[in-house]
């Protein structure tokens, strides 16, 4: 029995639940925002020592113990029933029990438990541990302190690129991508001193590379980003009429590198950002640990989802 916890519509969930399904898997499929208005969850200690977990939803009680995989694919917090007391308060209370259920699961978990995700969506911890792996890294300041960031900027002629220490979940105010540091930036330096800023040599690209790892699977596609103003500096800014896509074949020593980064974060899936530099490096920049796919899969015909898919089947921790 399969659970894949996730937000309604999200199609990644949706094309890989289709295939295991298809396969003959049980597959149940729930968004922890219909908890606890909606759904049931309950944790039982015995005194004899054991442990039971359950999920009460949609007209089936699921003994959550009884699982072989659990995709923790982007399930939303909690939400409370709109005229509860305190609704604050029982969001958070709600928060706590559903994590502390799903962290405890002793199952296949996809990417992996919670926890290990926030630690391995850290970019200070992916740039330390990708360094001690032979990575080659952009030269990297983490700072808030501007004199620090002034002296970087001219010690690579202004040639640099800013990114959130933590790109993964921005605020939707503040949610920025990667983008080099204009003249205006310069002015605005002291206000550094009031947050923390990665700052990186700008590292010249022949083609960028999305590297999707499942499991032990590897899949590399290079990303063009450099015919388009668009995507030149990210390409999240991607522009499909003018930004090709391709599949891509890494060096067996890169692609083992990228299989130990993921192990190592405690992974069993991970979306590795790298450039390919014109004269052959490969350069890391990050890795996502629950990362889009469809995207890449169908740009560069790339079989992810059949890949998490069997992994999910497989039940191998």
């Amino acid at each position: 029995m399969i659970l894949v916890l996730t937000s309604d519509g999200d199609e990644h969930a949706d094309r890989v639940v289709q295939s295991v399904t298809a396969a003959g898997a049980d597959v149940i499929v729930f968004d922890p925002a219909s908890f606890p208005t909606d759904a049931t969850l309950e944790i039982g200690h015995s005194g004899d020592g054991s442990t039971g977990r359950v999920l009460d939803h949609g007209g089936r009680r699921i003994a959550l113990d009884e699982l072989t995989a659990l995709w923790y694919r982007r399930p939303r917090d909690p939400v409370a029933h709109p005229q509860v007391a305190g609704r604050d308060y029982v969001q958070e209370e709600c928060r706590l029990m559903a994590e502390g259920l799903w962290d405890s699961l002793d199952c296949l978990t996809i990417p992996a438990a919670r926890p290990v995700i926030d630690r391995a969506a850290s970019k200070p911890y992916q740039l330390e541990l990708a360094r001690q792996l032979g990575f080659e890294l952009p030269a990297t300041l983490i700072t808030n302190d501007p004199e620090s960031f002034l002296d970087f900027y001219d010690r690579y002629e202004g040639r640099v690129i800013t990114k959130p220490v933590h790109g993964n979940r921005p605020e939707p105010d503040f949610g920025r991508f990667a983008a080099p540091v204009t003249p205006t930036d310069i002015t605005y330096a002291g206000t550094l001193r009031l947050c923390p800023i990665i700052i990186q040599a700008y590292v010249p690209k022949r083609v960028e590379l999305r590297v999707t790892v499942v499991g032990s699977a590897i899949f590399a596609a290079e990303i063009h980003s450099q015919v388009s103003n668009h995507t030149r500096y990210d390409w999240r800014h991607y522009d499909p009429g003018a930004t090709p896509i391709r599949p891509h074949e890494l060096p067996a020593e890169i692609s083992r590198r990228c299989l130990e980064l993921v192990e190592r974060l405690g992974l069993t899936y991970g979306a590795i950002d790298l450039i390919l530099t014109p004269d052959d490096r490969h350069v890391f920049l990050e890795i996502n640990p629950n990362g889009q796919f469809l995207w890449i899969e169908d740009a560069a015909a790339l079989p992810i989802s059949a890949a998490i898919g069997e992994l999910l089947m497989s039940g191998v921790k």
